[in-house]
């Protein structure tokens, strides 16, 4: 059986995809006179940039499994070892800052770990630390203590469109690095796996132990970060795949590296999506925007003059695409952040500031 980590989490048939190898066919380098495209330079320029990462550590055990008589027949003292249970992971990261050792990862590959261990493209291995997580969106900050390290740098995964090519790179079943590719197959992407959500979907084959891994764009850029496969109880592949855009995950990158945690702001309001007839009322395109549904009393909000049926298009010249758009990118903001929107009232367009505050609750 796969460790825990291989398994991960399924959810309605979505795995969390925590493990690289290059499949391919016999391709001829030439047909006829033409030279055969290949991804082979650019690969060899980020490859070094995706490294492989075991954990080991201790998880705490499903205390509903434990009192069922039928599993305690199989311990010898359940009392003793209802508490932990040991677990063994692996999964993939991306190196971001070559100079500061800095890796990004997802959370659920380092979760629960005790000791990680991070083995580079060349084959040497490096105990790594733990700079900051970010549970809410699935991220992880590591570090390592090298030189000669080689970062990916970043492309801009709001321009990626449908059918764009991309090259996913990572540590599928803990073999090795290896790399597929595909195209994006869907964007905003919303499978309900997490708190925070705007996935790319791509058909590049993602399998378990991908998870932290690259997503690249055809120059070579980051446009996201391997999270999650849709598939069957084997979690192997089946062309459907999630990838947090690399926007998405600055923000919160930003925050780890300055100061050790996230701390996300809020200025407010509830969204949902509005519907064809009420974007065609405004004079917006249908699909677009995300209504607020409600202002909450001396929130940034109100104070910023927003109310219920206005309709954001547009957070810091960005435009916003639907209610789960606007949640990741206030979301991804900290405390303290000045935002600007733009929103529609009555047909009209209108601009106002507001300043995010620590959310209620806190």
């Amino acid at each position: 059986m796969w460790s825990h980590r291989l398994k991960t989490t399924i959810l309605t048939g979505i795995f969390l995809a925590s493990i690289n190898t290059v499949s391919a066919g016999v391709i001829p380098s030439y047909v006829g006179n033409q030279k055969v495209p290949s991804l082979a330079p650019m690969l060899e320029r980020v490859t070094p940039a995706v490294v492989n990462i075991a954990t080991k550590g201790r998880s705490k055990a499903d205390a509903s499994v434990l009192k069922d008589p039928f599993f305690q027949r199989f311990l010898n003292n359940p009392a003793d070892k209802s508490s932990t249970k040991p677990i063994d992971g692996t999964g993939s990261g991306v190196i971001v800052h070559s100079r500061l050792g800095h890796i990004l990862t997802n959370y659920h590959v380092i979760q629960d770990a005790e000791s990680i261990q991070v083995t580079l493209n060349d084959g040497r291995r490096f105990e790594a630390s733990i700079v900051g997580t970010d549970e809410r969106a699935d991220l992880a900050i590591l570090k390592i203590k090298s030189s000669d390290l080689v970062s990916i740098p970043f492309g801009d995964s709001t321009r990626m469109r449908v059918g764009d090519f991309v090259v996913a790179i990572g540590n599928p079943y803990g073999i090795g690095q290896s790399v597929s590719s595909g195209i994006v197959s869907a964007l905003h992407r919303n499978p309900g796996i997490g708190e925070y959500e705007n996935f790319i979907q791509t058909d590049a084959s993602i399998n378990l132990g991908n998870s932290g891994g690259a997503l690249v764009n055809l120059n070579g850029e980051l446009v996201g970060i391997n999270t999650a496969i849709l598939g069957g109880q084997s979690g192997g592949n089946i062309g459907i795949g999630f990838a947090i855009p690399i926007n998405t995950a600055m923000g919160v990158i930003d925050q780890i590296i300055r100061y050790g945690t996230v701390e996300r702001g809020e200025i407010g309001i509830e969204v949902s999506n509005p519907s064809a007839a009420l974007t065609e009322q405004a004079g917006i395109d249908n699909g677009v925007g995300a209504l607020i549904t409600q202002v909450f009393p001396n929130s940034p909000a109100e104070q910023a003059g927003l109310e219920a049926g206005d309709i954001i298009v547009r957070i810091d010249n960005q435009d916003m695409l639907s209610a789960s758009e606007v949640k990741n990118f206030i979301g991804a903001m900290r405390v303290g952040t000045e935002i600007s929107l733009t929103f529609v009232r009555k047909g009209e367009y209108f601009m106002t500031n507001a300043v995010l505050t620590k959310p209620a609750s806190n």
